[in-house]
C-alpha cells in the first residue's frame, strides 16, 4: 500500500482519490476551503436553491456517466434548443428529432431560414455518428468552423452566439471548435439538466464515494508548498510538513501552475458574471427553455429555473431567474446595473408581462470560471505526469476546460500514478 495526498476537492480531486483508494492505496484529501467541490457549488437563498454561476450537467458526457450515479441525483431536463429573444419578439428553436411539441414552432422560427435548420439536422447526424470526437485534430474557431460547414451569419449571431456564448463564455465565437463538435454532440445524444437538489450534489455524490472507498479528507486545511524533488512528496502544511509516496495536485490552475512550477498549465481565464432572481407571479412561457438574447449581450441568457427544477424554488407562485453576462464591462458593472439591464431585456422581450418586481436574490463574479480555449490550446496541455517527481496533474486544465474534462482527468490521473507504482 501507498500513501497518496490528493491536494484539491473539487471535481477532479475527489474522482482520483476514489480511484485510487479502490486501487488499494492509502489516500488523504486536502481542501483548503471549508467545503468539497471546487467551482460546483449551491446554496439556499430565501429559501431558494441558487448555484454558483449558472451552471448545468451535460447528462450524454462519457465521464459523467462514468462517474456518476444519475439516477441518484434526480435529474430535472431542460428543453432542447432555446428561445431566441429580441426587443418585441420570441422564437422557439428546438431539436425537431427529440422535441416533437415545438416541431411546428421550430418550422415557423423566422429567426433561422429552413436552409440553416437543414444544415443543423444534416450537422446533427454527422456528429452523432462514431466516436466522441478528439481534441488533437486541426483546429480553427467555432466561428470559423460555421461558415466553413455554410451557416449564414443570421444563424451565427441570432442562436450560436448566444447559445454558445453560455457554454464557452465567448460570444465572439473564438473559441475552438473542437469544444463545439463535443458539446453538439452532447447535447443531440443528451440532456442539459440540473440534480433536483442543486449542482452541489454532484461533488457531494463524489464525495460520498470517496469516504466511502476510504479516503481520509481533510477540509480547511490547505497546502501551501510541495516538493516532489526526491522519491518521496513533502507538502507544508498546517500544522507541519508531511510526506507522501505521491500527490496528485487539483487545484485551480494559478494554483497547480505554482505547486509543481509545470508552466504549460493555462492561467488566462474566461469569466461570467451571474445573477439570480425572484419574479413574482406565473411562470414566463419560455418553460424550461434557455432564453438566448439575440438583441444584445446583457444579459447573454436567462434560465428559468424553478420551471426546470420545481425545487429550486421556494414554494410559493414565484419564479427562480438565473441570467449570465459574458461581455466584457460585466465584472465592472454593479449589482444594481447588472438587474436593471435583466429588467429591461425581459421587459423588452415580454412586453405583456409586468417585469418591475423582478428582486435580485443573488450575485456571483466568477473571474476565472473557465480557461481560455482558442484554436489548438489542447495540444499545449500538460499531460498528468508533466511534474517532476511522484507528482501528478488532474483538473480540467489536463483535458478541456468542462466537467467532462474535469472527470475525466482525476481518472487519468490515478491511472497514472496506479501505472507508475506498478511498473
Amino acid at each position: 500500500m501507498h500513501t497518496i495526498a490528493v491536494v484539491g476537492g473539487g471535481l477532479a480531486g475527489l474522482v482520483a482519490a476514489r480511484r485510487l483508494a479502490d486501487s488499494g492505496h492509502d489516500v488523504t484529501l486536502f481542501e483548503e476551503r471549508g467545503a468539497l467541490g471546487g467551482r460546483v457549488r449551491s446554496r439556499n437563498v430565501d429559501g431558494f436553491t441558487c448555484d454558483r454561476g449558472f451552471q448545468v450537467l451535460f447528462d450524454a458526457y462519457p465521464a459523467v456517466r462514468r462517474e456518476l450515479d444519475l439516477d441518484a441525483l434526480s435529474l430535472r431536463r431542460f428543453a432542447p434548443g432555446g428561445v431566441i429573444c429580441r426587443p418585441g419578439s420570441r422564437s422557439t428553436l428546438s431539436d425537431p428529432l427529440r422535441d416533437l411539441g415545438a416541431l411546428l414552432p421550430s418550422a415557423l422560427s423566422r429567426e433561422i431560414s429552413t436552409a440553416d435548420k437543414l444544415r443543423t439536422l444534416r450537422l446533427r447526424r454527422r456528429l452523432t455518428s462514431g466516436d466522441w470526437p478528439g481534441f488533437e485534430r486541426p483546429d480553427r474557431s467555432i466561428r470559423e468552423y460555421l461558415r466553413e460547414v455554410g451557416f449564414s451569419e443570421r444563424f451565427v449571431e441570432n442562436f450560436a452566439a448566444p447559445l454558445y456564448g453560455g457554454i464557452t463564455l465567448d460570444r465572439s465565437l473564438s473559441t475552438s471548435a473542437n469544444v463545439f463538435e463535443y458539446t453538439f454532440r452532447a447535447m443531440s445524444l443528451g440532456n442539459i439538466v440540473v440534480p433536483a437538489d442543486g449542482m452541489a450534489a454532484v461533488p457531494a455524490q463524489l464525495a460520498e464515494r470517496a469516504r466511502s472507498a476510504g479516503v481520509d479528507v481533510r477540509t480547511g486545511l490547505a497546502v501551501h508548498g510541495l516538493d516532489g524533488a526526491g522519491d518521496r512528496v513533502r507538502l507544508a502544511t498546517e500544522p507541519g510538513a508531511r510526506e507522501f509516496d505521491a500527490a496528485v495536485v487539483a487545484t485551480d490552475p494559478p494554483t497547480a501552475r505554482d505547486l509543481t512550477g509545470v508552466e504549460s498549465i493555462p492561467t488566462e481565464g474566461a469569466g461570467v458574471v451571474t445573477q439570480h432572481y425572484r419574479l413574482p407571479g406565473p411562470d414566463l412561457d419560455a418553460g424550461t427553455r434557455i432564453m438566448l438574447n439575440a438583441g444584445g449581450e446583457a444579459p447573454n441568457t436567462v434560465a428559468q429555473l424553478s420551471a426546470v427544477a420545481p425545487e429550486y424554488g421556494d414554494d410559493s407562485t414565484d419564479a427562480l431567474l438565473a441570467a449570465s453576462f459574458v461581455d466584457d464591462g460585466a465584472q465592472d458593472r454593479s449589482a444594481d446595473e447588472l438587474a436593471a439591464q435583466t429588467r429591461e431585456a425581459l421587459g423588452s422581450w415580454y412586453p405583456e408581462r409586468d417585469v418591475a418586481g423582478l428582486e435580485r436574490l443573488a450575485t456571483d463574479r466568477i473571474p476565472f470560471a473557465q480557461f481560455a480555449q482558442p484554436p489548438g490550446i489542447h495540444t499545449e496541455l500538460p499531460d498528468a505526469d508533466d511534474p517532476s517527481g511522484p507528482v501528478y496533474l488532474a483538473g480540467d486544465y489536463t483535458r478541456w476546460s468542462s466537467i467532462q474534462g474535469a472527470l475525466e482527468s482525476g481518472r487519468r490521473a490515478a491511472a497514472a500514478v496506479d501505472a507508475e507504482f506498478d511498473a
